[in-house]
């Protein structure tokens, strides 16, 4: 049954009905929030490589990213 899975015409009929679903003023909108997203998800993969890439940092006390333990008493968290 499933045997080509996806063919150009299978994503020409998702691409309608999203079209149709959404309208095409708030499909822009959207595609720019996700690339936005997608772009903070590979930088924050980015950085969580080379923080574990650099020598002599014990992850088990610095905790994950953005925690307290991180951050020192005059340093303001900031948020995104």
């Amino acid at each position: 049954m499933l045997r080509n899975g996806l063919e150009p015409w299978h994503l020409l009929v998702v691409a309608i009905v999203f079209i149709v679903l959404f309208g095409s003023r708030k499909l822009p909108d959207t595609a720019r929030a996700l690339g936005k997203s997608m772009r903070i998800l590979k930088s924050e993969a980015k950085a969580m490589k080379s923080e574990s890439a650099a020598p002599g940092v014990d992850t088990a006390v610095a905790g994950p990213a953005g925690t307290a333990a991180e951050t020192s008493a005059t340093e303001t968290p900031t948020v995104r």
